[in-house]
């Protein structure tokens, strides 16, 4: 689906009391498909434009769009944001980085420069905002309501609203620092797969829950091992949910070779360690196929849709459910679970329509992570 963002943002004094606005319109402009706006407090011009383009982009993705034409009067935003012009401003760089988060989920996004007078709709919903700012009133952003996504991306023709999982692996761990099987142990995050999840998170607020059915992330489910439930719970203090705990989600069980490395286990059981790597049906010495857990995360799948329906959930979890969840949404064969690379704290996104089709729109984007 092709959509229109116009986006714009303010302050008065400069620094001075600030708020955007951005509106996302059908391909011809002829319907609005969402408004969001927020009152910032106390920033820069530039700050508040960026901020407006950064949930423009995200209403666009959340009502399902595939391609974006961005329309600011913004000169600095749009030559930024097009690779023109350099950015060296130290407030500009993360939300640059954010908004470019955001945008590599598209298919396509342009940018267009336009005078003010072109961006009359989003200029109002910024002053709205501003207006908040300056009273020193709070006030929450404010989305309206969109019209879901009725079809798939792409081919596949899919009919109805998806539910959109955002798979968010889990930060660092001890374990996997040596690249160790990390099944159903529990090690702690080390305090670099802290900052990763409080990065991951910082990232994910932008798509913030919102009221009446609107766009946004509804809940968080995570498996219940420590490492996940952790990065869950810096996810959804940020945006003020509560975690909620899925049994399915949990990682595959490595029995005897928890802890082990790829060359330890196939040194202590080389032929059954050569026949699992080759095979989903092989389980470990004492533990779980990998045929096995793609059943339960499979169930697991199903609940979450049918519990939460059309909208976004976040899923946070480890990366055998994020590879299966991944292979389900894109009809593949087993091969993809061992050729499939995902990071740490990697987000993907997969849709599951009501239909029973489905559509991956993002596969390990770690660009939230920058340089750590």
């Amino acid at each position: 689906m092709k959509v229109v963002v116009e986006a714009d943002g303010g302050s008065r004094g400069n620094p001075g009391p600030a708020g955007y606005g951005a509106v996302v319109f059908d391909a011809d402009r002829s319907s609005v498909l969402a408004e969001r706006k927020e009152a910032l407090g106390i920033a820069t011009n530039n700050v508040a434009e960026y901020r407006g383009l950064i949930a423009g982009l995200s209403a666009a993705e959340a009502v399902g769009a595939d391609e974006v034409s961005v329309r600011m009067d913004s000169k600095l935003v749009v030559e930024q944001m097009s690779g023109r012009w350099k950015i060296k401003h130290p407030d500009m760089i993360p939300l640059a980085a954010q908004a470019k988060s955001i945008a590599s989920g598209f298919s396509h996004v342009a940018y267009t420069w336009i005078p003010r007078n072109q961006n009359s709709h989003a200029d109002r919903l910024a002053n709205e905002a501003m207006d908040a700012a300056a009273s020193g009133e709070p006030e929450k952003p404010t989305v309206t309501p969109s019209k879901p996504a009725t079809s798939a991306p792409g081919w596949n023709g899919a009919q109805g609203a998806p539910t959109r999982m955002l798979l968010l692996r889990h930060g660092q761990t001890p374990l996997s620092v040596e690249r160790r099987y990390s099944g159903r142990g529990n090690p702690e995050l080390t305090e670099l797969g802290r900052d990763q999840a409080a990065r991951a998170a910082k990232r994910l607020s932008a798509r913030a829950h919102t009221e009446s059915g609107a766009p946004g992330i509804s809940a968080v489910i995570c498996s219940p091992l420590g490492r996940a439930r952790e990065t869950a719970e810096a996810a959804a203090s940020a945006l003020g949910l509560s975690v909620v705990v899925h049994d399915g989600l949990i990682e595959t069980d490595f029995g005897d070779w928890e802890g082990l490395t790829f060359s330890e286990a196939a040194q202590r059981d080389p032929e059954l360690h050569k026949a699992w790597i080759g095979d989903t049906g092989v389980a470990p010495p004492g533990g779980e196929s990998f045929d096995t857990a793609t059943q339960r995360i499979l169930k697991a799948q199903a609940e979450i849709v049918d519990r939460y329906g059309a909208g976004e959930v976040l899923v946070v979890s480890h990366v055998t459910p994020i590879k299966v969840l991944l292979r389900a949404a894109l009809g593949a064969g087993s091969s993809i679970l061992y050729r499939l690379h995902l990071d740490l704290a990697s987000l993907s996104i997969a849709e599951f329509y009501p239909d029973g089709g489905a559509s991956v729109r993002l596969v390990n984007d770690t660009n939230h992570l920058g340089e750590i």
